[in-house]
């Protein structure tokens, strides 16, 4: 692995050139349906979770909360009936962490929504993998679009803090997805394949990674992706890990769809037989409407 002083110093001059620039995230016009170089998987499929392992749902809190406000949604996830074959996790924001941790249910995992390329020390305003795992934080959302489209993330950057994040056992939620234009374009394979191969160059242990598909023009938008759009960018990417890293971890890992999930559309999705979970923005912050997310799992075990 490349040193991570090298790595950082150049993400740091990128960063400052974005934003001298003004840099923002691309706002999202209206969705159209994708135009993608590649067919179809065949109609009628019977519909199961592809992933092996549970149904998995993530809650990404991003930079929302206060103490108060944290304390009554973890009293309401507290007192919330979840369906049991579900694995939950909730990302705080990194002050609230302990604070989440020490409040709420076994039930639910913690994670964070960031994390060092390597070692702490001199890296003021960072958090390293070693200080999560102190505090017993189990997992990290690493590649979201808001880190790669405002902070200035790039692919390397990406799969390098994947890796190192891995290797001192901290589990990742690995985020990929594609621009409003780039979808326009055509490129949403590529885009998407390009990122997994940044994970995949970096990557050796899989066992600990999932996989969120999050199309950038989805995401805080209200506009989601409909249930085929997402299903077949979900087994594109699953066709891809088996070309390109194993069959066996194309068959083993669990693929979720993020942007714009909310309680009234959440069934449907979950219903696609790759579509393994959910990382939720929004919906998360709202104790009921997030349960309503973690029990759709029972779509899927009814369309099965």
């Amino acid at each position: 692995m490349a040193a991570p002083s090298s790595l950082a110093s150049s993400h740091l001059s990128r960063l400052a050139d974005l934003r001298r620039a003004g840099v923002a995230a691309a706002a999202p016009a209206h969705p159209q349906q994708l135009r993608l170089g590649c067919s179809r998987r065949r109609a009628q499929r019977v519909v199961a979770m592809a992933g092996s392992g549970k149904f998995f749902v993530g809650g990404n809190w991003k930079c929302n909360g206060t103490k108060d406000s944290v304390s009554k949604l973890v009293t309401e996830l507290n007192a919330a009936t979840l369906e049991p074959d579900v694995d939950v996790v909730v990302a705080p924001p990194f002050i609230y962490i302990d604070q989440v941790k020490n409040s709420l249910t076994d039930r639910i995992e913690v994670s964070a929504q960031n994390v060092w390329i390597g070692k702490g020390g001199a890296y003021t305003g960072e958090i390293s993998a070693e200080q999560l795992v102190d505090i017993g934080c189990q997992w990290v959302i690493l590649g979201h679009s808001e880190r790669r489209h405002v902070i200035g993330e790039d692919d390397q950057f990406i799969g390098k803090k994947a890796a190192y994040a891995l290797s001192q056992n901290v589990k990742v939620i690995a985020c990929i997805g594609e621009l409003l234009e780039e979808r326009e374009a055509g490129k949403t394979f590529d885009v998407c394949f390009k990122q997994m191969k940044a994970f995949a160059d970096s990557i050796t242990n899989w066992a600990d990674v999932v996989i969120a598909y999050e199309p950038v023009w989805a995401i805080g938008t209200g506009k989601v992706a409909t249930p085929e759009q997402a299903q077949e960018v979900h087994a594109a990417v699953r066709d891809w890990l088996k070309t390109n890293v194993s069959p066996e971890v194309a068959s083993g890992i669990r693929i979720i769809y993020g942007g714009s999930v909310n309680a009234a559309n959440c069934a449907e999705l979950a219903k696609k037989e790759d579509i393994d979970g959910f990382l939720v923005g929004g919906a998360s912050l709202k104790g009921p409407d997030f349960a309503t997310i973690i029990n759709s799992v029972t779509s899927k075990k009814v369309a099965a």
